[in-house]
């Protein structure tokens, strides 16, 4: 799996996301302009000491990152989807595509995916959740639609016996 942030603009969303990223061993493309530097304090403090860790892959723009990844399966999380993340199945190598948090992804790119964009079920008339809580619903829905492949799935206590 693949996290793609498409011009993101709050530091702690991203690093937030960072962090997750890292946890499950996904990486994170970014694509620019970034409401942000990413030296920035908010970003690398929501990251922890995760951030070192990160595959991280940056793009001047939207462009950019489809002529560095020609062909890649792309996945669209969006409010303006008409099928429900449970109900899309994954692909192992899937880009999955978040927008800015005050626009989303732009409609005239949205328009060309019709049959990957996916939604994460809310009430009423709500916008929508926050971003960072949006990759972590629909990246673990990914992630275990392929049974954690590679992941550590059970824990155990620091200081006494299960």
């Amino acid at each position: 799996m693949n996290i793609v942030l498409l011009e993101p603009e709050i530091p702690a969303n991203t690093g937030n996301i960072g962090r997750t990223c890292v946890a499950t061993g996904t990486p994170l493309h970014l694509i620019e302009p970034l409401g942000f530097s990413l030296d920035e304090k908010q970003l690398k403090r929501a990251g922890m000491d995760y951030w070192k860790d990160l595959d991280l892959h940056t793009y001047i723009d939207w462009q950019d990152f489809t002529e560095k990844n020609a062909g890649a399966r792309l996945v669209f999380a969006t409010t303006k989807a008409r099928q429900c993340y449970a109900d899309f199945e994954f692909k192992e190598d899937a880009f999955i595509v978040f927008g800015k948090e005050s626009a989303g992804v732009p409609e005239e790119i949205l328009k060309q995916y019709p049959d990957t964009c996916i939604r994460i079920p809310m009430l009423g008339e709500t916008r929508s959740l926050n971003l960072g809580n949006s990759v972590a619903i629909i990246l673990y829905e990914a992630l275990r639609q392929k049974k954690f492949s590679g992941l550590k799935t059970a824990g155990e206590l620091h200081r006494l016996k299960w």
